[in-house]
């Protein structure tokens, strides 16, 4: 028993599990409305697209925070601007404009002289956060939680159907900028912890879980935050027996909750369809003349 109790003598661990399940919940509200929107590649552009900011804010010495969030609204912005003006689709123009700022952000990283390392900008740093950062993201988190649930009708509607909630008076165009400012800050206030590439996972595979385990929004954002909080948790705890990245294995015990919602969702997995398909099957062998 002490020894499965041994990772809560540590101030780190427990600070590293606060952290983990303040990102998770906040990433798992909005990856309901990108797995409703099909944004989930937005997520992957804007964490990819910091990247030059951070590195800019670095060498004019403002707060990485403000450069990240500067150029992930950008990376936004580009996209929309094109998409309203050009006839190539939404996903490919989030293809090209986040992996050109990416490769600018990589450009920019091996020319200026910096101590910033780039695994921690890439993986993050869940265990060495300071207590500054500790409150910062938990603040944040909780204010773009507030905002979001508090807009939760209108974003869904403007997720779900964009036509209707335009018809209501909905303004689709502040819906879509409010969200996309969201998911920036999101993103920036999840860097430190999970990093670039992880942040990604925990903005789609929550809300893929409650897709895949409910038909009602408001049960699919509680399933998002369950899984995605648990496996915050759970993962930071494991880590410290593995001895493993602790934002990888966050993500892995994702993944895992992902995998055994595909296989077991009792209407919309895998085995559920496989009983409807031998179900109609033998109906139909049933309805068949002589049989």
């Amino acid at each position: 028993m002490n020894r499965l109790l041994e990772p809560f003598q540590f101030p780190f661990m427990t600070d590293a599990m606060i952290v983990g399940a303040a990102v998770g919940a906040v990433c798992a509200v909005l990856s309901c409305y990108l797995v409703l929107k099909g944004w989930s590649l937005m997520g992957d552009a804007i964490s990819h697209a910091v990247l030059p900011g951070i590195v800019i804010a670095y060498a004019i010495g403002v707060p990485l925070a403000l450069g990240a969030f500067a150029s992930g609204l950008l990376c936004a912005i580009l996209t929309g601007f094109i998409k309203a003006n050009s006839r190539v689709k939404e996903d490919t123009v989030m293809g090209v404009v986040f992996t050109g700022l990416f490769a600018f952000g990589l450009v920019l990283f091996t020319k200026v002289k910096s101590d910033l390392h780039l695994d921690h900008i890439l993986f993050g740093n869940i265990l060495g956060l300071e207590p500054g950062d500790l409150r910062t993201t938990v603040i944040v988190a909780g204010a773009v939680l507030a905002v979001v649930l508090a807009l939760r009708r209108d974003l869904l509607l403007f997720c779900f159907d964009p036509t209707h909630a335009r018809t209501v008076g909905l303004k689709n165009g502040l819906l879509y900028y409010l969200l996309l400012a969201l998911l920036a800050v999101t993103i920036v206030v999840s860097l430190k912890a999970v990093g670039i590439i992880l942040v990604i996972a925990m903005l789609v595979t929550p809300g893929c879980v409650g897709y895949l385990l409910t038909d009602r929004f408001n049960t699919m954002l509680a399933i998002a935050v369950a899984s995605a909080v648990g496996s915050s948790l759970g993962g930071v705890y494991v880590s410290f027996f593995l001895n493993a990245s602790t934002g990888a294995c966050i993500v892995l015990l994702q993944a895992a909750v992902f995998l055994a919602a595909l296989i077991w969702a009792p209407k919309h997995g895998l085995l559920a369809s496989r009983r409807r398909t031998a179900g109609a099957s033998s109906a139909a062998a049933a309805s068949r003349p002589g049989s």
